[in-house]
């Protein structure tokens, strides 16, 4: 693959490192930041919630103390926060850090804040609140249907999406029954948002049979870890079901857990499924990125990425 063209012309540079869950960004992007060196905005919906570190793997204070990490613990359990939230924390951090002549990597797998990122965000589509509660009390009556219904009118934003983030799944299924239109396509008609980055995206591909033994690996670690003790502190402090950060995967299945529904064998099998699943859809979007970089973790992916930046960081304006 040739390089990526010098950042254009006013636009911040930004390096990115994605990948499926598991992969081991966050592990390379920490070799690379010390290398740069680099501060790291952690792209990923879930970290920002206090309290849920341990299911989302959230760096570790050994880390945050070796590297400046941002996006993290930014909202309670129950608060919103979405990708324009997001974009804007984005386009002040980078902003802050050039400013001081430091960069920012940019490392994480959820695709919402990766595309606002890449390609910033299109205007709102129209909203329905009246149709948006009949999704919900449908969704109560038959748990999984609206992401089945997506799934048959919007298979791209049904991959993109977890059943269980059913806020963003009943948004992409409110447009197209609002407009006609698959949420895809109103974004490709009308456009996204002007790009505040010129990015470099480096992408770690493992064989799916290796990347399905990571994940099992990891969903057993983190139990090792205590994620059973850090739901149940949640759990004790008030933080119920239906707030926003459940939807973070693998936590609904440890609080069933908690109440005797499941033993540790049955939640670990079904988050490792989950985390699969979900992996799957997130190699579908990346393979759908133009002009990525991957990486083969059988090569010193270190070295690449440091060559391949400080090259497209040099070009910058």
């Amino acid at each position: 693959m040739t390089d990526q063209p010098a950042p254009g012309a006013g636009l911040a540079p930004l390096v990115c490192i994605t990948g499926p869950t598991a992969s081991g960004k966050s592990g390379l992007a920490m070799a690379v930041a010390e290398a740069l060196p680099a501060e790291i905005l952690c792209v990923d919906s879930m970290q920002v919630y206090r309290g849920f570190d341990i299911g989302t793997a959230k760096p570790s204070a050994q880390d945050q103390q070796r590297i400046a990490h941002h996006g993290l613990d930014l909202v309670d359990p129950g608060e919103q926060f979405d990708a324009g939230a997001f974009l804007g924390l984005a386009r002040e951090l980078v902003a802050q850090r050039r400013a001081l002549g430091r960069d920012v990597l940019a490392v994480g797998g959820s695709g919402l804040y990766l595309r606002a990122l890449l390609y910033g965000l299109a205007p709102s589509a129209p909203a329905d609140q009246q149709l948006r509660d009949e999704l919900r009390r449908a969704e109560q009556a038959e748990p999984g249907c609206l992401h089945r219904r997506l799934a048959e009118v919007d298979q791209d934003s049904a991959q993109l999406l977890h059943p269980n983030d059913l806020v963003r799944v009943e948004r992409a299924l409110e447009v197209f029954l609002l407009t006609g239109q698959q949420q895809s396509v109103w974004l490709s008609e009308h456009g996204f948002g002007e790009a505040s980055f010129a990015p470099i995206v480096f992408a770690i591909r493992w064989t799916r049979e290796k990347l399905r033994e990571r994940i099992a690996s990891r969903v057993a670690r983190m139990f090792d870890a205590g994620w059973a003790e850090e739901v149940r502190a949640l759990l004790e402090a008030g933080v119920t079901g239906e707030v926003p950060a459940m939807r973070a995967l693998g936590y609904r299945e440890v609080s069933a857990m908690l109440r005797g529904e499941l033993s540790r064998a049955d939640a670990e099998a079904r988050i490792t499924v989950l985390c699969q699943q979900f992996a799957k859809r997130q190699t579908t979007w990346f393979n759908r990125v133009p002009s990525i970089h991957w990486l083969d973790p059988e090569e010193d992916m270190t070295a690449r990425v440091l060559e391949r930046s400080r090259s497209f960081l040099a070009r910058a304006p």
